[in-house]
């Protein structure tokens, strides 16, 4: 008999660095994760993301974890995929890492997003995460470039795409608490990458994924 990860390979993906491990979690390790979100995500006064979920109660925004992780896996598509990796630091849910693209195969473009347990902000875990994914595009998936964003008075974000080598990229005017917002676009080309990469990464599992991340294997 075949197991899960046989005929969903991305279960068997794990990206790993020094301090960190991403992959997708068990459901005890996504029920972890949920805990993490509903302690708390960032300053309530001010909101980082978009769509603001992290404005819920505690309860919904642990849930509301679980069924974007479910929904995000479900809809996985050779041309529109986004894989929503749980980051673990010394075998803990420390966040959200996730990457994802449309039309990967002949657009070679990739978007990150991510969010970090409060508790475990201001350590370079949020560099470190993200250099784990932009190794899988780069190295493992033979992207051209990474895409990535936020708002103006989102300091932290910015000061790690800087340390990655993003570059800018135009602004758009979003509403996001019946507020205007400006985010600052940022791109990284593979050159930029290749300039500033300093976390080594290793990935496992990545072969059998290749076909369902609209790629062809060997």
């Amino acid at each position: 008999m075949a197991t899960l990860t046989e005929h969903w390979p991305l279960l068997g993906l794990c990206l790993t660095t020094p301090r960190l491990e991403l992959r997708f979690p068990t459901d005890a390790e996504l029920a972890e994760q949920a805990d993490l979100a509903a302690e708390g995500v960032h300053d309530p006064a001010r909101m980082p993301f978009i769509y603001p979920w992290t404005d819920l109660p505690p309860a919904d925004r642990a849930r509301s974890v679980i069924l974007h992780h479910w929904r995000t896996r479900g809809e996985v598509t050779a041309e529109d995929w986004t894989l929503p990796l749980a980051v673990f630091a010394e075998g803990r849910v420390v966040g959200q890492q996730s990457v994802g693209a449309r039309d990967f195969a002949v657009r070679r473009e990739v978007s990150t997003g991510s969010w970090l347990g409060r508790r475990y902000q201001g350590g370079g875990i949020g560099t470190e995460m993200r250099a784990a994914v932009l190794h899988l595009a780069f190295a493992g998936l033979g992207a051209d470039d990474a895409l990535s964003g936020a708002f103006s008075d989102n300091p932290a974000s910015h000061a790690v795409s800087r340390k990655l080598g993003y570059e800018p990229d135009g602004i758009e005017r979003l509403v996001v608490r019946n507020h205007r917002v400006t985010e600052r676009r940022l791109r990284l080309t593979r050159a930029r990458w290749e300039a500033h990469r300093t976390v080594p990464v290793s990935i496992e599992g990545l072969e059998p994924c290749l076909s369902f991340l609209g790629l062809k294997s060997g």
